[in-house]
């Protein structure tokens, strides 16, 4: 067992190493990994977060300040259609993409025959949330899901552009984007009126239209949906197309080509799209987002036509787990602050976090965090099997059921958590906290996108339905439940598993009665579902692995205690019904075991033994 983790040695919530002090995900990655894919990425993460700490820490706060410029005209008022980017962002970008955020789950890095699993990108994403937050997390994220895409639609014209999304040299790098929304349509992505022609002379389709919510605008290799001729209305009318950022005639534009240029590229070195505005945004100031107006724009056909949004959900599975793990990695960045500064901010002659009422609100912020996470990356390892078996070339089956279900689900309330412990973050700070010299006011201003980015809570809330209905992904459901349930004996954990074991019958009885509801109705309770589908699983999820802890099966191999106590916390407070609100319980939980949850002070089963009254 590792030693607790003293907070007051430390400064601020930078200068370090993020994934040496995050043991929430070392665990969870050492969960969901193979043994010989940790052993080959612990030194890849490590290596990252302390890059992430020392370096892109200071440049995403320079970034956030100093963001993106566009300059739509030169100065003799001809269209250039080209943003500036500080110095600083660029070298983010060498170092994340450098480092094989993207190129490790799609390509063998040095030392393996085969890519990594998708989780190891989530656990990278992570990490790279708790400097950039949510701006550059973006834009790999979109780079991902362009050659997901790609690498399963995409036809040999495109190939060019999938190895420059993974490629690991900067200078070949190309990143993408995804244009999506459209100013009559916004989340009613079938209301798209973008057409799309084919240009027999040039051999591309050419698109035209508008796009209003374009983030990463100028990315080199972006994904549009648009409307062939006679194709029919709505979502089953559309096609996909790859919309290069430079002139295709040209071939793939790379990083290092604009960067070449002496300020914007030349104009025929560009594609026909025109940059009305970028968004003046609450945050992610560093990733520019904007209008487009697409004017015969030369694009590719990405698959078959008019399966343009059944290729565009592919991407949006892995961009809303995405959402997920930068939304994990802002919690973890708020709480570090947030434990460094109270076990550093002294108040009447002791440190705040010696107090009471700091001491519970850490001690949920932690378990809140860990919950996420842990809900998070068991999301990405079933989105990661069922990748490995689409590239095995097997049909979807029950691993794709529950991935569908359980997405939609931890992009939903991941996002939601995410705000509440970024605020919390900026109050335990005080005044400073509301100040932007600190980072806490930059966590809540990015963090406040993660809602909406890739569908709000609503939009999800109605896909969870979805997947009940259309993938019968209740089946695949249950059954985990079940596993993870019948694998939990330990005596101290027996009231809590009862107690879960429980709730998912009322689960279960929640979803037959909704399916034999009406549309209106199961709408209506649709949100509270997927909130109860997420407190339910992830109950059961914590208590497997504080089961395997308290064995000694678990990642570190030494029976600790700590997870049970962050599992039992979890279902007091999000599945227990409590008496005058817990007021008359006597409950001193977060007093008695402050260390051990928040520090990581390891815990001898045998202290979890049920304590008797006079106690």
């Amino acid at each position: 067992m590792g030693e607790k983790i003293d907070y007051a040695r430390f400064d601020e919530g930078r200068y370090l190493n993020y994934w040496e002090v995050d043991r929430t995900i070392q665990r969870e990655l050492r969960r969901v990994y193979s043994e010989d894919e940790f052993e080959w990425a612990k030194r890849r993460l490590a290596d990252f977060g302390q890059v992430v700490g020392e370096t892109v820490a200071d440049n995403a706060d320079y970034v956030d300040k100093n963001g993106p410029e566009l300059q739509t005209y030169t100065k003799r008022g001809e269209i250039q259609n080209f943003v500036r980017y500080p110095r600083e962002l660029h070298e983010n970008e060498e170092l994340a993409y450098g480092s094989g955020v993207v190129a490790d789950a799609f390509e063998a890095p040095p030392g393996r025959d085969e890519p990594m699993p998708l989780s190891h990108y989530f656990g990278m994403l992570y990490l790279l949330s708790y400097a950039e937050t949510t701006g550059m997390v973006c834009p790999v994220a979109m780079t991902a899901g362009a050659a997901l895409v790609l690498e399963r639609f995409g036809e040999e014209e495109v190939e060019p552009y999938y190895e420059a999304l993974v490629s690991r040299e900067y200078e070949d790098v190309i990143e993408g984007a995804m244009f999506l929304t459209e100013k009559q349509g916004g989340s009613d992505v079938g209301a798209n009126e973008t057409i799309a022609a084919y240009d027999e002379e040039r051999g591309y389709w050419r698109l035209t239209g508008e796009k209003w919510f374009c983030s990463n605008i100028d990315g080199e290799g972006t994904l549009a949906l648009a409307r062939t001729e006679d194709a029919p209305d709505g979502t089953a009318g559309l096609s996909m197309f790859l919309v290069p950022h430079g002139n295709p005639d040209d071939g793939v534009m790379t990083k290092g080509d604009r960067q070449a240029f002496d300020g914007a590229p030349p104009p025929e070195a560009v594609n026909n799209q025109y940059y009305r505005r970028l968004k003046d945004k609450l945050g992610t100031t560093n990733v520019p987002t904007g209008e487009v107006e697409l004017d015969e724009t030369k694009a590719y056909l990405v698959g078959d036509l008019e399966d343009g949004f059944k290729q565009m959900a592919e991407m949006l599975n892995l961009e809303r787990l995405s959402n997920a793990a930068g939304a994990c990695g802002v919690m973890g960045r708020a709480l570090l602050e947030s434990k460094i500064h109270a076990a550093d901010r002294e108040a009447f002659g002791n440190p705040i976090d010696e107090y009471p009422l700091m001491r519970e609100d850490l001690v949920d912020m932690t378990v809140d965090h860990e919950a996420a996470t842990a809900f998070t990356f068991e999301a990405a390892r079933i989105f990661s099997e069922r990748e490995r078996e689409k590239r095995a070339g097997e049909p979807d089956g029950e691993t794709y059921r529950l991935m569908r279900l359980l997405t939609p689900v931890a992009k939903m309330r991941t996002a939601r958590d995410a705000i509440d412990i970024a605020s919390y973050a900026m109050e335990i700070r005080g005044g400073d906290g509301y100040v932007e010299e600190f980072v806490t006011s930059r966590l809540l201003r990015d963090a406040q996108v993660l809602p909406i980015w890739e569908g709000t809570e609503n939009i999800l809330a109605l896909d969870v339905l979805r997947a009940l209905e259309r993938e019968s992904a209740h089946e695949p459901f249950m059954q985990a439940m079940q596993d993870r349930l019948s694998a939990v004996d330990h005596p101290a954990l027996q009231e809590e598993r009862a107690l879960v074991e429980a709730e998912y019958h009322d689960l279960t009885t929640a979803m037959a009665s909704l399916a034999s509801e009406d549309g209106e109705y199961a709408q209506l309770s649709a949100k509270r579902l997927g909130h109860y589908i997420y407190d339910v699983f992830t109950a059961a999820l914590l208590l497997e692995e504080a089961q395997a802890d308290l064995a000694g099966t678990g990642p570190s191999s030494v029976a600790d205690g700590r997870t049970a106590l962050v599992a039992k916390r979890f279902v007091d407070n999000y599945l227990r019904d409590q008496e005058a609100r817990g007021i008359t319980s006597g409950d001193r939980f977060p007093v008695e075991w402050f260390e051990e949850v928040t520090q990581y002070k390891p815990v001898e089963p045998a202290a979890l033994a049920q304590p008797t009254e006079a106690d």
